[in-house]
């Protein structure tokens, strides 16, 4: 197939050949006229509803695209949030957005992808100047944001794409393992695809084996995240890498144990792109250190702040002609003499610990470099004392020392090595030991999450010590509070945790790590067998049954089981138009 380069504009318009699809969707491929049809049924609903603004959230990729280009045939401004938490629901309504799509995970949305072309509605091509698309999403200071973009502005890094990787790309399908509700995977998910003649695979793939399974034809791109791509190990199916036409990488720099276990498993060469939802993208890398600015773009230092020149920022009307404003970066750079950038880290990561100035970035970089840490994040936690929590994911020998020498003697020796290179006062007072780092719909790591496991209320909650995160399952590493609140009246002489309370930890930790939004119905087999007491530690496992939305909750140590039992929700049911 040779690809075709259709303006967005004209992407719902153009009456593509019937045996080349456009997407690959619940087992089955949709091509052209479906997609038309789809758009046309979805513009005429949206037409004859009063709402100007909509906050769009799917799951998968085409019927955001079908949903995506009714709105804006049907002349609505398109919100975009990166996920479809109650709160950022509450977020977008408060900016009197009306929700569509999967924003009820309690009940199934009816996109009518097989609607047919039987209305008597025409559709001109869309202003590209004009139509409007505003993402939702974190800024430095860690509150959502919107920002306002054009599609001119898209079509402009869809051209400078296609110029860039085109022919290396060619025919191949495009298949993810990163959310199309971020910028980066909206723009090499849907719109680059879409504007191309490539086909998109609609799901979100949960690991490289799904990914190199679901491949429908010989040339196949992987969307990823450095996240991701840490992830591969000896067991991950490398030939089935190795045949992928191009892997493209962005949400962060891939570090280069990744990139050189990449190479030297497969051969691929990853490409990473450097970007920003303010941005778009600013600059790309493949096995190199150095990053190269795409096209048009310009790097300025001013007093100490980098600022960036780019046609893609434009966030008013787009006026041909005219220079944008320059942007200024969070990211601290080194510019080469050969036009190149070094990347070190974002400036704004830089905190006060009881006065004293901690880079966090730095940080997270000297507990890497440890023989027993492969990754970390860090936090700074801000209550009647600043302290900073450390999230680490242990390497062979970390998990070692662990099992051997015990957690205290571990977070010992870390704590030495950070001292080498940190006052004593910004050291890490809570640590968490993971088995993975957790990650969000675009594979970033979940910032949030981390949060909210590192910074608990110790009056109320457990001390999260531990955390291995599986499919549907959670382990948690629990330490019980001697001070909890729950223990002066529940008994004096003897105190206990309460049953009441252990059901309680149960749907909290539940709810955090596998977003239940569900009623809660009832309880079923729940059995108290030994008394959890100030100090202990416990292990609590977390099981989450979709079908027929239950939680299967379990306390437990080496001595034996505590208690156990199952939550119950409401049931999912189907939405009516």
């Amino acid at each position: 197939m040779s690809n075709e380069n259709i303006a967005l504009s004209d992407c719902v318009l153009i009456r593509r050949d019937f045996t080349t699809p456009i997407a690959f969707h619940a087992g089955r491929y949709y091509h052209a006229d479906d997609f038309y049809a789809a758009v046309k049924y979805w513009v005429r609903q949206l037409q004859a509803q009063p709402f100007q603004r909509y906050a769009l959230f799917t799951e998968d990729a085409y019927p955001f695209s079908v949903l995506l280009f009714a709105l804006f045939h049907a002349g609505k401004q398109v919100w975009i949030a990166g996920n479809n938490r109650p709160g950022t629901a509450q977020q977008l309504q408060q900016h009197d957005c009306r929700l569509i799509g999967d924003w009820n995970k309690g009940k199934l949305f009816d996109y009518y992808l097989t609607a047919t072309d039987a209305l008597a509605l025409s559709l001109s091509p869309l202003n590209l100047e004009e139509t409007q698309l505003v993402i939702f999403t974190s800024g430095s200071t860690g509150q959502p944001k919107p920002i306002e973009k054009h599609l001119i502005q898209f079509q402009l890094e869809i051209t400078a794409l296609e110029k860039q990787w085109g022919k290396l790309l060619g025919s191949a399908e495009i298949l993810a393992t990163v959310s199309h509700q971020h910028i980066y995977g909206l723009l090499f998910r849907i719109l680059w695809p879409l504007s191309t003649g490539r086909c998109f695979h609609s799901p979100i793939y949960i690991n490289p084996e799904t990914l190199v399974n679901a491949i429908q034809t010989g040339a196949a791109c992987w969307v990823a995240s450095p996240a991701h791509l840490k992830r591969l190990d000896q067991n991950s199916p490398w030939i089935g890498i190795a045949g992928l036409s191009v892997i493209f990488s962005s949400g962060g720099a891939l570090n280069e144990v990744a990139r050189q276990q990449i190479n030297a498993n497969s051969g691929q060469q990853v490409i990473e792109i450097y970007g920003s939802s303010e941005t778009g993208g600013i600059g790309w890398r493949q096995f190199e250190m150095a990053w190269q600015l795409f096209d048009g773009l310009r790097l300025s230092c001013l007093d100490d702040c980098w600022q960036l020149s780019s046609p893609y920022l434009q966030i008013i009307p787009f006026a041909k002609g005219e220079e944008n404003e320059p942007f200024q970066l969070d990211d601290q750079i080194s510019l080469q003499d050969d036009g190149l950038f070094i990347m070190h880290g974002r400036a704004d990561r830089i905190v006060k610990i009881e006065e004293k100035r901690l880079s966090l970035s730095e940080m997270e970089r000297r507990l890497a470099e440890t023989p027993w840490v492969a990754e970390a994040f860090t936090v700074a936690i801000t209550k009647s004392r600043d302290v900073v929590g450390a999230a680490v994911v242990l390497t062979e020998a970390g998990s070692n020392t662990l099992k051997i020498e015990g957690r205290n003697a571990l977070i010992r020796q870390l704590r030495a090595s950070l001292y080498q290179w940190f006052d004593s006062i910004v050291l890490p007072r809570k640590w968490l030991f993971l088995d993975s780092m957790p990650l969000t719909t675009q594979g970033k790591i979940d910032q949030y999450l981390l949060n909210a496991l590192l910074d608990t209320d110790n009056q109320r909650l457990p001390q999260v010590q531990g955390v291995c995160i599986k499919l549907n399952t959670v382990k948690l590493t629990l330490k019980v509070p001697e001070d909890l609140i729950y223990f002066p009246n529940h008994f004096s002489t003897y105190p206990i945790l309460p049953g009441v309370v252990q059901i309680a930890w149960a749907e909290y930790f539940g709810k955090l790590f596998f977003a239940i939004d569900q009623s809660f119905l009832a309880m079923e087999v729940i059995k108290f067998v030994k008394a959890i007491q100030p100090g202990n530690t416990v292990k609590l496992t977390l099981n989450w049954n979709m079908s027929p939305d239950k939680l299967h909750f379990q306390f437990r140590s080496e001595d034996g089981i505590y208690s156990s039992g199952r939550l119950v929700y409401a049931a999912k049911c189907r939405e009516q138009p």
